[in-house]
């Protein structure tokens, strides 16, 4: 990922927090006959080696685990994103060398990858991602909650992905490069929109 100084994010709690509050992410393998990408829900184990383990499982039906990858994987999580006019830069009623640009959040995480067919791993891991997008429920649906031969049935159509994070880059493009006058007027016009993303963006303006 091209991150130019101003932009590198190398704080490792605003890495995982990127992660965390990613919902999807994608995968993206090398092969003999080009990159193969999936979006997938990953979740990060931190509690396992230097920089955590990504766990997840797509379909078997999705060829990208049967062709063999070369080098590591990737797993980009996306945080929030804004676009940006140059309308609300105090630049433009200066001297007008402004353009647009987009503001985002971005975190590759990097690793060998490992796909596994195994019934009970594929059970924990199916169970650890559905209490992780069902805890904030009022009444959270469990895996437990569907008969157990129908759970089964269902693991038979995905395969499991296991990710030992090598590797993190970390991007978070806030408008660092524009001068203060700049950002707060980015930072106002965001908190003005109807996008919840742009507003979330614009609390993350320094």
């Amino acid at each position: 990922m091209y991150t130019p100084p101003a932009f590198r994010d190398d704080d490792k709690d605003s890495l995982l927090a990127t992660i965390r509050a990613a919902r999807l992410a994608n995968l993206v393998t090398a092969t003999a006959d080009g990159p193969l990408a999936t979006p997938l829900p990953l979740f990060l184990d931190e509690t396992e080696g230097e920089h955590g383990v990504i766990h997840g499982h797509l379909a078997r039906a999705n060829p990208q685990w049967r062709v063999p990858a070369i080098g590591d994987g990737l797993a980009i999580f996306m945080g929030p994103d804004a676009y940006v006019t140059p309308a609300w830069y105090a630049t433009k009623q200066e001297t007008g060398k402004v353009v647009p640009t987009w503001n985002y959040a971005a975190v590759h995480a990097y690793g060998p990858v490992e796909f596994f067919e195994g019934a009970d791993r594929l059970l924990a891991v199916v169970t650890r991602l559905t209490n992780l997008h069902e805890g904030a429920r009022a009444a959270p649906w469990a895996v437990s909650d569907a008969p157990a031969d129908f759970i089964q049935s269902q693991l038979r159509g995905i395969v499991g992905l296991r990710m030992p994070v090598v590797r993190l880059e970390g991007k978070r493009k806030m408008s660092q490069n524009r001068n203060a006058s700049d950002r707060a007027g980015v930072a106002s016009g965001l908190a003005a929109s109807e996008r919840p993303s742009d507003r979330e963006v614009s609390a993350l303006i320094p």
